[in-house]
């Protein structure tokens, strides 16, 4: 075979697995999402092949219908109890949500997963979801059969980064949590039964900040990053590192040849120290080129993640903040589809492409009015954070150093954009003042919501959620707006 042509042919081998195997989770948990029409534009511009779904959105499905792009459709955590304990209701949502949308051609929505739960086992959920998970997948996958798509539609079972750990931070120490050995023995007999792969999220970033033995350099691929040696195995990454700890704790539990699929892995680029948009691309580009590798790791170098899902597309502004302010800010893609820094999905698309034709709300802003007494504007700030977004004004954020009354500026255009701009969001008691002067100052910036199709509206469970986390976050905001 000339050389040229096996050349040629290494190339479209890579282009073709590159295609296939890099896909982004879209997740639509904001005040104002981006109008899902625009969502599979910006998805079809930027060349990529494969989307994870947290829920099944008809108006999501609907924009996805005849995009040829591969979709994993996700049950709510919510949802696991019923569906564990009734037939009728699982046939009735695979009805609802796949029989109907499903198309193998390019008409309907290209539904390949079947997504149980969202990292129903994350140790901050407790045991709330455990009982219910392995019924719900094996309901689903028989509805899957009974509506003949089991052939076509894998059920998977999303797993959080921290069901599988090693205290000595050494993959041949690796296992699954003491906890969830039992279910996760269930969880992988199923999967080899139905030919699913093991989905779980690889997070090196939270690995950095839990972990002082893990530097910032081995965790973005640096090439001078100091080795971390187990045994006659070098690592040389952080990736690499997680991957083989999971391959590990697979192994000890009588599955070593399971299929991975890395269903989150991503870096933020606001909230937190190290957070930061330069610091995401050198962590994407870094781990594009590994994965683009084919080398697979030390443990497993002829078995690499089949797929891998970069979280997130965009930025969600009402996503829960109990791991970090930093988890809002996940996205390549600002929340209304402006690319934070490059990266290349594939097929030689370096520089991404931003959504078109964005409708915003009016250019005005809701401020501090600085000829008022701002003895009480503390404590508005506050009220004002509560309901809106104020990530960016934590440690290391992008609107951290701030000074005050901007700080207090910035919580009540939060609010205000939150609220749809209404006169009334930007009173605070006489303290605030419509402006449309734009008051982003450098790096920090006072955003204007987009015109959305439909707003999110928070469940019980997620109302829950939200006032514990304020209550643990009112202690930062009071030492950071005094």
């Amino acid at each position: 075979m000339p050389q040229s042509y096996c050349l040629h042919f290494l190339c479209w081998a890579t282009m073709c697995w590159t295609a296939k195997g890099i896909g982004v989770n879209w997740g639509t948990t904001a005040s104002h999402p981006l109008p899902p029409p625009k969502a599979v534009e910006l998805l079809k511009t930027n060349n990529i092949s494969k989307v994870k779904l947290f829920d099944a959105d008809p108006l999501v499905l609907q924009a996805l219908s005849g995009s040829n792009i591969g979709v994993t459709v996700g049950i709510p955590n919510s949802m696991l109890k019923t569906l564990n304990s009734s037939k009728k209701a699982a046939d009735s949502w695979v009805h609802d949500n796949v029989t109907r949308y499903f198309s193998a051609g390019t008409t309907g929505v290209r539904i390949q997963y079947v997504a149980v739960g969202d990292e129903p086992f994350h140790q901050s959920y407790g045991e709330q979801f455990h009982p219910f998970v392995i019924g719900t997948a094996i309901n689903i996958q028989s509805a899957l059969t009974r509506a003949s798509l089991a052939g076509q539609i894998k059920v998977v079972i999303p797993c959080s980064y921290d069901t599988f750990q090693s205290e000595s931070s050494l993959p041949s120490k690796g296992h699954f949590r003491p906890d969830l050995n039992k279910t996760m023995i269930e969880l992988l007999t199923f999967l080899r039964k139905h030919q699913s792969p093991f989905f779980v999220t690889i997070s090196p970033f939270i690995t950095f900040l839990q972990n002082k033995n893990i530097s910032l350099d081995f965790t973005l691929f640096k090439e001078h990053a100091r080795p971390h040696n187990d045994s006659h195995r070098t690592y040389k990454n952080s990736f690499d590192l997680s991957y083989d700890t999971l391959a590990t704790a697979l192994s000890m539990v009588g599955f070593p040849d399971m299929n991975i699929v890395i269903s989150k892995i991503g870096w933020p680029t606001d909230g937190a120290a190290n957070a930061t948009s330069p610091l995401a691309e050198t962590f994407m580009k870094g781990l594009m080129y590994h994965l683009r590798s084919r080398l697979g790791t030390p443990l497993r170098p002829q078995n690499p993640p089949i797929e891998t899902y970069i979280f997130s597309l965009l930025d969600e502004n009402q996503r829960s903040i109990a791991t970090g302010n930093f988890e809002r800010h996940w996205g390549v893609f600002t929340f209304d589809g402006q690319a934070k820094y490059h990266i290349d999905f594939g097929q030689g698309l370096k520089n991404p492409m931003n959504a078109q034709n964005v409708e915003y709300l009016p250019s005005k802003w809701c401020v501090v009015n600085n000829n008022q007494d701002l003895s009480n504007a503390t404590a508005s700030a506050l009220d004002a954070c509560s309901v809106a977004d104020c990530t960016a004004l934590s440690p290391g954020g992008s609107c951290f150093n701030i000074s005050w009354p901007g700080n207090i500026s910035y919580a009540f255009n939060s609010y205000y954009q939150q609220h749809d701009q209404r006169a009334e969001s930007c009173d605070f008691g006489g303290l605030g003042l419509v402006t449309t002067i734009d008051p982003s100052v450098g790096n920090c910036r006072f955003p204007i919501e987009i015109k959305a199709s439909h707003a999110h509206s928070l469940s019980g469970t997620d109302l829950f959620q939200w006032m514990v986390l304020l209550l643990l976050n009112a202690y930062f905001f009071l030492l950071h707006f005094t």
